[in-house]
């Protein structure tokens, strides 16, 4: 027995809640939880959960940690306004931008509780370096469990798609990149703390043959699939200009649909998509915040849930989500179905499934990561709750969902501190945010 988390309120996702509970964790793995005090065998290590909230680590299925360093421009931009104004600036990132964005927006995620982060690498400019080794290197220095994707562009504006000639790859080139990260990266063992998805980036910035190829690699070598679809009403007219057809009808006879593949953001869906992606099992990653900033419109959550969908929460970049917490999309992905769809769409507990379940069935691990259950992972965050911010609030998950951001006491990941008392132990975040700012700088220079 390595150590003992007791006295918190255990919310355990799957099945049911602790008032004073316990949970046991020896090495990665936990392996007791329960009401009341924890048995002892031996003399572990006590961490006193009293007056706590425990929580499965949360999930975060979208992201572009890249854009840590470039928050801030084009605020009051549509999607494609904001997409012009900052390729140029995303065209100068490398080795070494890659990695201080990433720390940077990892170890803010970590604060808010996150344990497993997924991101979406879609930009690799010719004279960047290694820039996806870069991210990857990021999140074993933070500690984070990853699911980077390595994605591509080749459709740039000469042949009608929205990003600039000079960031989009060789189809041929990207189809050999995209082999050799897996090859390179992706580990399927159990307990991986490394997984590696393949994710073109949209039908407006790829070629339909590079989706059906990536789709087609992607299966012979058993990892996921995932792309940014249906986002804005813009990518749905540009869907039926060159294709005919809805975004989703593109992309499903391009073999993009099943529970091998997921979605960023699917705001705009009509009832005939809704039932589509729920029968194929397809996932779908809610980013609420971003499309709320972007004005890009609110994803149909209870919908995709009641269909059969399997949904989880991103924060997405950082260049569209400034604040890059997780814990923030748990509360607007309830506010914002409420605002839409009644106080019933979604309830408290529902939210925190997005994170930590939901998550975890959109990336796969829901065999290892999501709820607090013996034999799973020691991915855990426990919230503290005893503060005037908190305390008399009836229900704690109440507390953490609808209340102020509590302070985080402790993050374990893989059964390992990341987090204690609201300080990251893996990163000197002082210094990463005097190197973030260096950087947002020196890209705006370089633009």
């Amino acid at each position: 027995m390595d150590f003992v988390i007791e006295g918190a309120h255990v919310v355990t996702v799957t099945g049911g809640e602790f008032a004073g509970g316990h949970v046991v964790v020896e090495g990665n793995r936990i392996t007791a939880v329960g009401a009341g005090p924890a048995p002892r065998t031996g003399d572990p290590a006590v961490i006193d959960g009293r007056g706590c909230l425990l929580t499965p680590g949360f999930v975060n299925t979208h992201n572009h940690l890249y854009q840590w360093v470039t928050r801030g421009l084009a605020v009051d931009s549509t999607l494609f306004e904001w997409l012009t104004t900052l390729y140029p600036v995303w065209a100068g990132i490398d080795e070494h931008a890659v990695h201080t964005a990433a720390s940077g927006a990892l170890a803010q995620l970590a604060l808010t509780g996150c344990t497993t982060a997924s991101d979406h690498h879609y930009v690799f400019p010719r004279e960047g370096g290694d820039v996806f080794a870069a991210e990857i290197r990021a999140a074993q220095d933070v500690g984070l469990r990853f699911h980077p994707c390595r994605g591509s562009m080749d459709l740039g504006r000469r042949d009608g798609g929205l990003p600039p000639d000079n960031v989009v790859e060789d189809r041929d080139a990207i189809l050999t990149a995209s082999a050799d990260a897996v090859a390179r990266w992706h580990d399927p063992s159990p307990g991986s703390m490394l997984q590696v998805a393949l994710a073109p980036c949209s039908p407006f910035s790829v070629t339909g043959e590079l989706m059906r190829l990536s789709a087609e690699l992607a299966r012979e070598l058993g990892v996921h699939l995932h792309t940014h679809l249906a986002e804005t009403l813009d990518e749905g007219q540009f869907c039926h200009e060159r294709f005919g057809c809805s975004p989703l009808e593109y992309v499903e006879g391009l073999g993009w649909t099943g529970d091998d593949v997921w979605f960023a953001h699917a705001v705009h869906l009509d009832d005939a998509a809704v039932k589509k992606i729920g029968d194929t099992r397809t996932g779908v990653a809610h980013c609420p915040s971003s499309n709320a900033r972007l004005g890009a419109g609110i994803a149909r959550t209870r919908s995709l849930r009641d269909a059969g969908a399997r949904v989880g929460l991103g924060v997405d970049g950082a260049a569209s989500n400034e604040a890059g917490s997780l814990l923030e999309e748990v509360r607007h992905a309830l506010l914002f179905a409420r605002a839409t769809g009644g106080p019933t769409a979604l309830t408290v507990r529902d939210a925190l499934e997005l994170a930590t379940m939901g998550g975890a069935a959109v990336l796969g691990r829901t065999g290892e990561i999501g709820s607090i259950e013996v034999g799973k992972l020691a991915d855990l965050a426990l919230w503290r709750l005893d503060g005037p911010a908190h305390a008399d609030v009836a229900d704690p998950v109440a507390a953490l969902v609808l209340g102020a951001p509590p302070p985080l006491e402790l993050l374990l990941v893989n059964g390992a501190p990341v987090v204690e008392r609201d300080r990251v132990l893996t990163a000197d975040t002082d210094a990463l945010a005097r190197e973030c700012a260096a950087v947002h700088h020196a890209l705006l220079q370089k633009a």
